[in-house]
């Protein structure tokens, strides 16, 4: 059974958990960057993007987590994952981890108050999916090797590149479970 970290430093995390497990994988909240050996997969989940920078910084992740990544493990961001993954923020001198060859935009679909609910198709993974977008962002352009996976009023909001996969949205929110059942296959292989 395929071990998926979900990094525990804020947000949903029991969420990707129990969804972890509803998908056949062993889940592990991740505290230390030391437990990152012992998975095969990692969740960066939604929370505030800023602070989780800040707790990155804090506990030392930053190149750990960058490390994972460049060493060929899957990694999925949802939500302010998706920001941490992204190479160019609008707005932003600087990214976090910039693994994935794509521009984003914070807080794109409005504030708390505009959260809101929508029906997407997940190329590949999932139709009719229910997706829950909090202070979300999306994608404003993605690089030649990303694979646009889902858009949402012409907004890209979920994508892959290689053994990278991100959404704007939180599909852990949800107890629809096949866009994390996409991510553990692609941490099977």
């Amino acid at each position: 059974m395929v071990k998926i970290g979900v990094l525990g430093l804020q947000g949903a995390i029991r969420e990707h958990i129990r969804s972890v497990e509803a998908a056949g994988a062993e889940g592990i909240i991740i505290k230390y960057k030391e437990q990152l050996s012992d998975i095969d997969g990692l969740i960066i989940p939604g929370g505030e993007s800023t602070t989780m920078r800040r707790l990155i910084d804090k506990y030392d992740f930053l190149d750990a987590l960058a490390d994972f990544g460049k060493h060929g493990k899957p990694i999925f961001g949802t939500c302010a994952g998706l920001i941490l993954l992204a190479n160019n923020i609008v707005g932003q001198d600087y990214a976090h981890l910039s693994l994935m060859d794509m521009k984003v935009e914070r807080n794109a679909f409005g504030r708390q108050r505009e959260s809101f609910e929508a029906e997407i198709d997940l190329k590949g993974v999932a139709d009719n999916f229910e997706a829950v977008f909090i202070r979300a962002p999306y994608v404003v352009e993605v690089g030649p090797e990303v694979e646009v996976l889902a858009t949402y009023q012409d907004k890209i909001v979920a994508a892959k590149q290689g053994h990278y996969l991100c959404s704007a949205f939180h599909p852990e929110l949800t107890d629809d479970h096949r866009l994390t059942e996409y991510f553990v296959k692609m941490v099977e292989k």
